[in-house]
């Protein structure tokens, strides 16, 4: 018998294996995936255009073993589009698929793809991010009150330094605030803008917070993971599913919403629920972009005043009055 085929955006699609189940402790199968990306579409594509995408795929379920793919298979059909971009250390190219509809959405989701991940930067201008993003990444045991609060820092941090924050539920164990940036400065600049502002914060709280990459160095402390922000890094997309037991999905949220809200607490099911009655807090992102160089002064006069009040007092040497001279019998001045 010939697969089903369900026709989206005048594309017919072959779907297969519907009943396969993708995420077995949870019942939820194949089938289930694609109904929550036909869903989710209208609020998720505006993340994925324009965007260089890695997919991370389970054909068989997440019990199975998955794979990163960024280079685009020779059997996508022409309709997907795609980018050429430069390998950055080597010769030759990757050739990344760009989702710009909803059709490309379930075709990549029927071939398995879990887990969608976007670039900080957009194909018209690949070397100039238009996202800054601070992933909050706590060790076992850290309660979700601790990262709320230290979500709350980086909102106050991105703040002051003229940054508009936005806050995504991960769908794993933290969150992430992410900035839009005006495209005005290259990756470089971006990434160690991006890595100073983590040291900021890290060194207001250093018992809690590190910017350690190597685990073994962060103890028990929450990282605080810059490094999405350098050149093809990827941070994962808004309404992805997550590929881990829980079906969790990636989820914007209002500041407002943080203090109810868990990093792993929306499913398919609320997210449904959810965009039925409310609309996406990340849909006029771009309205409040920022420019790079504006937040790295600001930063700069932050550290100036921090090393300046951790300056010890200078010692005051108080003049003492000079004692009378008697050697002469007379008291003398």
């Amino acid at each position: 018998m010939a697969p089903p085929t369900i026709h989206v955006e005048e594309h017919d699609i072959k779907v297969s294996n519907l009943d396969r189940m993708l995420f077995p402790a949870d019942h939820f199968s194949k089938g289930d995936m694609l109904l929550h990306y036909g869903r989710v579409a209208p609020a998720m594509v505006p993340h994925l255009a324009g965007r260089p995408l890695t997919l991370r795929r389970y054909p068989e379920g997440i019990s199975s073993g998955g794979f990163f793919q960024k280079d685009a298979s020779d059997y996508f059909p022409d309709w997907i589009n795609t980018v050429e971009v430069a390998h950055r250390h080597s010769d030759g190219t990757v050739r990344y698929v760009v989702c710009e509809d909803a059709a490309t959405l379930l075709y990549l989701a029927n071939q398995g793809t879990i887990e969608f991940h976007i670039w900080t930067s957009t194909v018209d201008q690949l070397d100039h991010p238009d996202r800054l993003v601070m992933d909050l990444d706590p060790p076992a045991g850290v309660t979700v009150a601790t990262i709320r609060s230290v979500a709350r820092r980086a909102r106050k941090l991105f703040t002051e330094l003229g940054l508009t924050p936005f806050l995504q539920a991960t769908g794993g164990r933290g969150y992430h605030v992410v900035a839009p940036l005006d495209r005005s400065a290259d990756f470089r600049f971006v990434r160690d803008l991006a890595g100073d502002i983590a040291d900021h914060l890290a060194a207001g709280d250093p018992d809690l917070l590190t910017t350690a990459q190597r685990k073994q160095k962060r103890g028990n402390r929450i990282y605080l993971d810059m490094n999405r922000n350098g050149s093809g890094q990827t941070f994962v997309a808004p309404y992805s599913l997550r590929a881990r037991p829980g079906a969790a999905v990636a989820t914007p949220l209002d500041w407002a919403e943080l203090g109810e809200s868990t990093p792993n607490g929306f499913t398919a099911a609320s997210i449904s629920r959810r965009l039925a009655q409310k609309t996406d807090p990340w849909a006029d992102m771009d309205e409040h972009a920022a420019a790079p160089a504006t937040a790295r002064k600001r930063l700069d006069a932050l550290d100036r005043r921090s090393a300046k009040a951790d300056l010890p007092r200078p010692l005051v040497l108080r003049r003492q009055p000079a004692r009378p001279s008697t050697s002469s019998g007379r008291a003398s001045w």
